[in-house]
């Protein structure tokens, strides 16, 4: 029995998220019947350092997971890659000790959000940026995502649907990225953990500041009140790209 870990890209466009789904077509689902095919019929559990939901990409994502035999990292990458669909792609494997997880040894994780911006949606970018229609000021959101950075309460930008009860993150850097302004923005975030929809819930926010709708500091507020009506708006999947995993 060999231990792998694996790092991975992703077009998430047509996936119901990376977690398996009985009849959906997940990124671990599709890994893990290729794994199948490769055993020859024995089952092996894919464990991800997170979940991405429908629609969100990867270029960063890691996988671990026992396989039953011994094949170099090399061999193994080349396999993997041979049963893919186009919108998959392994780029690095590497046998690691028995006891690596690639979910609980997570130290920290850089989320990417691409921010289309424009009065209408590119059609070319539909699938890989969320679209923003209304003026924004640079200068509003950075300032904006500087109240980010630090340790703080993130029950006000954590979506209904999650069951994890500390809701206390760290946000390490959060930047924009304005090189193709005004096309399009990218907001970069790295923390030692982030919330289920987090990552889009402080974008909807931090783009309503930066277009004037709603106070300088807002995120100062809203981590006080800590309440996830008054954040309101979840920025679209598809703008959203899990960029690197840290070990």
């Amino acid at each position: 029995m060999t231990n792998y870990k694996a790092t991975l890209q992703y077009d998430g466009t047509r996936y119901h998220g990376f977690q398996r789904q009985p009849q959906l077509l997940t990124i671990q689902g599709v890994i893990e019947t290729a794994l199948q095919k490769m055993t020859k019929g024995q089952a092996v559990e894919v464990i991800g350092s997170g979940r991405t939901d429908a629609g969100v990409h990867a270029y960063g994502q890691v996988i671990s997971f026992d396989y039953p035999n011994h094949l170099p990292a090399h061999s193994m990458l080349k396999a993997l890659n041979s049963l893919m669909p186009l919108d998959i792609l392994f780029t690095e494997v590497q046998a690691v000790s028995p006891q690596f997880h690639a979910r609980f040894d997570v130290q920290s994780k850089i989320y990417e959000y691409r921010v289309a911006l424009g009065r209408y949606t590119n059609p070319f970018l539909r699938l890989y940026t969320g679209h923003y229609p209304y003026q924004i000021d640079l200068q509003r959101l950075q300032i904006a995502m500087a109240d980010l950075v630090g340790t703080h309460d993130f029950s006000s930008f954590a979506a209904s649907g999650g069951v994890i009860q500390n809701k206390v993150r760290t946000i390490y850097t959060a930047q924009v990225d304005s090189t193709n302004y005004p096309v399009e923005i990218r907001l970069i975030f790295h923390g030692n953990g982030f919330l289920y929809n987090m990552v889009r819930i402080m974008v909807a926010t931090l783009l309503e500041i930066a277009s004037g709708r709603r106070a300088q500091h807002d995120i100062q507020r809203l981590f006080n009140v800590r309440d996830r009506q008054q954040a309101r708006m979840t920025a679209p999947a598809s703008g959203l790209y899990l960029q690197k995993v840290y070990y």
